[in-house]
């Protein structure tokens, strides 16, 4: 709930703006995030850190997808492996929610996450989850810390090798292949989200995770963090400075309204995520009741709700293997979705700065070079250390830098490149100029608003270290 007036905020004033002047930009200069900065070659920098920040996120994100595909091969079986405690891999610490004989639940009096129940009697024990041991003690095999590497987890490195196989494939054709590709990837997992929708909200307890989800906590409003974690949601869910955005645009014809498609697509990107997060926070309102806790006590965020919170509240449901093949089988295609945009951003990028006719005619094999290379630099987050690294470059590849050269893009267009000639250029291409609020928005609002969301999110971090 405190997240929400933030997010909305975010949304209107950057998102939405941002998102447009990217997609009027990439399809005016017909260039991908490289060419385009012709119009100011002293910022061609800009381009640059696009390109680090999509090869940065395609390399660990095709290991989250991976992790995915080994849940979904691992859910075609009657029993959920990680629903229960007796397996080898598990530990004394282990408390099931479920039994192997029966269905009935702990009796506990509290809940401390991750998992510490408190007993009577003034006793805390540390307990964990059948579907946390099975997440750190069989498919990570988690070292104890970063620096140790251990052993490469050969299970998450062949489904690693199936991720980028299916990603090239879908690009071999460029465009013009994924295009089609991605009419399934994107419209589908709209038909999981609706049917985990309709059964979670059936469950008993259901209606304490929406309203968990819903009620806003006023007193977190003011909070710096929370305005900063708005900024990069919106810029990571958008897609905002990764450097797709100016590549896919750069495909479409030049009279193509990218206004209605910025408006259209952001809208929908927002409501298919608070759609998401009911479907979620029903699913958790019935894992919190069967538990008897609080709803706080079962959200988790990253990794740890898609491969461990969300695993263990697919146990409790009826026929749990189904929904959990239709669950990793849409964070499959989501995350196939956006790794698609992420890898033809890098082979644009490299075919528009050689710029030769051999390099266009053997962009298929550029694609190839590209994908046997991420491939080769995500094997170390399949090591046992490698979640480790994952959440790592998670944090700091696509949080700030997002921002910032967000921040940066918008100066140089509205200050270097100038505003006049920008929204001259954007109404001999639509038509009409850029409506006001936009034009205010990328000159006043939209860097003012990042430059102090970039600044207290800094501060935040010194002062919490």
């Amino acid at each position: 709930g405190a997240f929400m007036f933030p997010y909305f905020i975010m949304l209107v004033f950057c998102g939405i703006p941002l998102f447009f002047m990217e997609l009027s930009f990439g399809q005016f200069a017909s260039q991908g995030c490289l060419g385009v900065w012709r119009v100011s070659p002293i910022f061609k920098g800009v381009g640059y850190g696009m390109m680090v920040v999509s090869t940065y996120i395609g390399i660990y994100y095709n290991v989250v997808i991976c992790i995915a595909f080994y849940y979904f091969f691992t859910s075609m079986t009657r029993v959920l492996p990680w629903t229960y405690c007796n397996n080898p891999w598990n530990t004394e610490n282990c408390a099931g929610v479920l039994s192997p004989n029966s269905s009935v639940t702990l009796n506990i009096t509290s809940y401390q996450s991750p998992f510490n129940l408190t007993l009577g009697l003034n006793q805390t024990l540390k307990r964990t989850s059948p579907s946390e041991e099975y997440w750190r003690r069989y498919v990570l095999k988690t070292s104890e810390d970063i620096g140790d590497f251990g052993e490469v987890r050969l299970p998450l490195l062949g489904c690693l090798f199936v991720s980028w196989v299916v990603v090239f494939l879908c690009l071999i054709r460029g465009v013009k292949s994924s295009g089609k590709v991605v009419y399934f990837t994107a419209t589908f997992p709209y038909v999981v989200l609706t049917i985990l929708f309709i059964r979670g909200i059936t469950l008993e307890g259901a209606v304490n995770g929406i309203l968990y989800y819903l009620t806003p906590q006023w007193d977190k409003i003011l909070d710096a963090k929370v305005w900063g974690d708005a900024a990069s949601q919106i810029f990571y869910s958008l897609g905002c400075a990764w450097g797709g955005l100016i590549t896919m645009a750069s495909y479409n014809k030049f009279h193509n309204n990218c206004y209605r498609d910025s408006i259209i697509i952001s809208i929908t990107n927002c409501a298919t995520s608070v759609y998401a997060g009911f479907v979620i926070f029903s699913i958790l309102g019935f894992m919190a009741t069967h538990l008897g806790v609080d709803v706080s006590e079962v959200a988790d965020h990253g990794p740890g709700l898609a491969f461990v919170a969300y695993p263990e509240a697919l146990t409790l449901l009826p026929i749990s293997p189904l929904w959990s093949l239709l669950f990793f089988f849409m964070l499959i295609l989501l995350g196939l979705g956006t790794q698609f945009c992420l890898l033809e951003t890098l082979v644009t990028a490299i075919v528009d700065e050689i710029g030769s006719d051999w390099i266009i005619r053997w962009k298929t094999f550029v694609t190839l070079i590209v994908a046997i290379i991420g491939f080769l630099l995500g094997i170390p987050l399949t090591t046992q250390a490698g979640i480790y690294w994952l959440l790592l470059m998670d944090n700091y590849a696509a949080s700030f830098s997002l921002v910032i050269i967000s921040c940066i893009m918008c100066i140089a267009i509205m200050y270097i490149y100038g505003h006049r000639n920008y929204f001259k250029d954007i109404e001999m291409m639509l038509g009409f100029p850029p409506p006001m609020f936009f034009q205010i928005c990328w000159r006043f609002f939209s860097p003012a608003i990042i430059f102090v969301s970039l600044n207290t999110g800094i501060y935040q971090k010194i002062i919490t270290n």
